[in-house]
C-alpha cells in the first residue's frame, strides 16, 4: 500500500511560505523606519552647538565693562552716579554719608551697529572727560563647550578740555582691553580682563607718574534669582604711581523688565576706566568708599 505524501506536502508548503512573508515584513521595516525610530535616533544624534546667553545681565558692572553687546539697532541708555565718602574725614553724618555729595556721574549711549559690533558715546564729570568707544564680541561661548569663553574686543578714546593741556595730543587719553568671560553655571559667570592704559599726559601730571601702563581687571557674577544677582568687582593697574589704589566694588543688581538696575559700594570715586586706574587713591581703609547705582534702559529700533 503507498502512503499518501499529499498531505505532509501542502503543509510543508503553508510553513514555508509564512516564513518567507514574515522575512520579507522583517526586510520591508528595515528599509522604512517607523516614527519611533527617527525619534529615538534623533535622541541619540549629538546636541546642536547653541551660544550661551546672558553670561551678565548688562553691558556693565560696577567697575568692568562686560563680554556683553547691544543687538544690532539697539540703544542702550546708562546714567552711572557715584557719591561722597560715607565715612572717614570727607564723610560721616554731617554730609549724609556721603549722599549730600556726588564723586562723579557718567551718562552714556551704546549703539548696536551689528549684533556683535557697537559704538559708545558717553561724558564723565569727573576731568569733563569725553569718550568714543568700540567694542567687538569676537567669541561667543557655546553650549557643547567647544568655545569654552566668550571674547569682547573693546577700544577707548578718551578727550579732556584744554584747561592746562598746551595741545590737542596732549588731551588724549586711549584705553584697549581683551574681555575673557565664561558661564560656569546658571549661578555664576566669572570675567578677566587684561588692558593697556595710554595717557599722553600723565595723569595726574606729577613727577614719576607714567604714560603707559598695564591693567588687570576681575569680576563675578552670583546669582540669586532669575531676575537679580550679587555681583563684586576689582582692578588693579600695574603703574608706578604708588598713590594708586585698587578700586574694588561689590554690588546687588536687579532686572526689570527693559531696565537693570545695579546698587553698589566701591572705593572708586570715577566711572571711566582710564580716570580710576590712572588715579583712584580712595581707601576702604580710610573710610573713603561710597554709594553708587548704575541705570541701564535699552531701547529697540527695529522694525517688527
Amino acid at each position: 500500500m503507498i502512503p499518501n505524501v499529499k498531505t505532509p506536502l501542502i503543509a510543508l508548503a503553508i510553513v514555508l511560505s509564512a516564513i518567507t512573508l514574515k522575512a520579507q515584513k522583517i526586510d520591508s521595516a528595515k528599509k522604512s523606519p517607523t516614527s519611533a525610530d527617527s525619534l529615538m535616533n534623533a535622541l541619540a544624534a549629538p546636541p546642536k552647538a547653541e551660544p550661551v546667553n546672558e553670561t551678565f545681565k548688562s553691558t556693565r558692572l560696577i567697575l568692568s565693562q562686560t563680554t556683553e553687546t547691544v543687538k544690532k539697532n539697539n540703544l542702550n541708555f546708562q546714567v552711572i552716579h557715584r557719591f561722597g565718602d560715607i565715612a572717614g574725614s570727607n564723610g560721616g553724618g554731617r554730609l549724609g554719608y556721603g549722599l549730600d555729595d556726588v564723586a562723579d556721574v557718567y551718562i552714556g549711549f551704546e549703539y548696536g551697529l551689528t549684533d556683535n559690533l557697537n559704538i559708545d558715546f558717553g561724558r564723565s564729570t569727573i576731568g569733563s572727560l569725553l569718550n568714543l568707544e568700540l567694542k567687538y564680541a569676537l567669541l561667543h561661548q557655546t553650549t557643547d563647550n567647544s568655545i569654552p569663553v566668550a571674547v569682547t574686543l573693546l577700544g577707548e578714546w578718551d578727550t579732556r578740555p584744554y584747561g592746562s593741556f598746551t595741545s590737542y595730543s596732549s588731551r588724549l587719553s586711549y584705553l584697549g582691553q581683551i574681555i575673557i568671560a565664561r558661564k560656569i553655571s546658571n549661578f555664576l559667570s566669572l570675567q578677566v580682563t587684561p588692558g593697556v592704559v595710554r595717557n599722553n599726559t600723565p595723569i595726574p601730571p606729577v613727577p614719576g607718574n607714567v604714560q603707559q601702563f598695564f591693567s588687570l581687571q576681575g569680576a563675578a557674577r552670583l546669582r540669586l534669582t532669575a531676575h537679580s544677582g550679587f555681583v563684586v568687582d576689582y582692578a588693579h593697574a600695574f603703574s608706578s604711581y604708588k598713590q594708586v589704589q585698587d578700586p574694588l566694588g561689590f554690588g546687588y543688581e536687579v532686572e526689570t523688565g527693559g531696565h537693570v538696575f545695579t546698587l553698589n559700594i566701591t572705593n572708586a570715586r570715577a566711572v571711566s576706566e582710564i580716570n580710576y586706574l590712572s588715579n583712584s587713591n580712595a581707601s576702604y581703609g580710610k573710610g573713603q568708599y561710597r554709594l553708587g547705582f548704575t541705570i541701564s534702559r535699552m531701547f529697540d529700533f527695529n522694525n517688527r
